[in-house]
């Protein structure tokens, strides 16, 4: 396989983005959400969960907030609601066999074999990312690039996340494929010059999706080879 610790300008990346895109954690912050928003006195539909998935957890605790029609209290108190919230998800994540999306090592395996970057792009907190990596890890599955919510101060639909994770991997943004679930990230994705790929995964529509440069139902649906023709066709030309 390729000396991975030589990066070159031309090499090409995909960054991932974790929830609903690596591992399928849909189901289990819908769980951890519905008993914070029970705390505040909103009972929270799926509709409205999933228009959050994915984003930073302050906007979505100011959403519940404005649900109620109570005001936002202080950064300590969102700190502290937020810290439940993931504890909480952890617990129910924790519980089962770690639900990584199918065709996800097989993925990343196979990019890195054939001389890809491989990162991490999410809004999680890093105590998940890092819960997250631990148990990819596990599955042999190493990434050569992570940067998290906390890491950048504005989240998706800004690009600041995807152009943090691309400059980890030492990767030009013009050859970099972004995988995400959610509408936001596609958006972000977009914004930093990226070639995009919606996946359909648990509580999302293909239409949902339709901005993305190509949208799939699961992640063997591609390979080097095809995102290779995905870069040449859609890639922003450098400048």
């Amino acid at each position: 396989s390729p000396d991975r610790s030589t990066k070159v300008a031309d090499m090409p990346g995909v960054i991932f983005d974790l929830d609903g895109t690596l591992i399928d954690s849909y189901g289990a912050h819908f769980k951890a959400w519905i008993s914070i928003a029970d705390e505040l006195g909103h009972a929270l539909t799926e509709p409205e969960f999933a228009a959050s998935f994915g984003r930073k957890n302050e906007p979505i605790i100011a959403e519940l907030y404005g649900f109620v029609g109570v005001p936002v209290p202080d950064d300590a108190a969102v700190d502290a609601i937020a810290e439940r919230k993931e504890k909480l998800y952890r617990g129910h994540i924790g519980g089962d066999a770690f639900p990584e999306m199918d065709g996800a090592v097989e993925l990343v395996h196979a990019l890195q074999a054939a001389g890809w970057g491989i990162a991490i792009g999410s809004s999680a907190p890093r105590i998940n990312v890092d819960f997250a990596l631990e148990r990819f890890t596990a599955l042999g599955v190493d990434f050569d690039a992570v940067a998290c919510g906390c890491d950048v101060v504005n989240g998706k639909p800004a690009p600041d996340v995807f152009l943090l994770a691309a400059e980890r991997l030492s990767c030009e943004t013009q050859n970099c494929i972004v995988f995400e679930d959610a509408a936001p990230g596609i958006e972000a994705g977009h914004r930093a010059g990226m070639v995009t790929v919606g996946i359909a995964s648990t509580g999302r529509t293909r239409a949902e999706l339709a901005e993305a440069h190509h949208v799939i139902d699961a992640l063997h649906e591609h390979c080097p080879d095809s995102l290779r023709a995905l870069l040449d066709r859609c890639g922003v030309p450098s400048a």
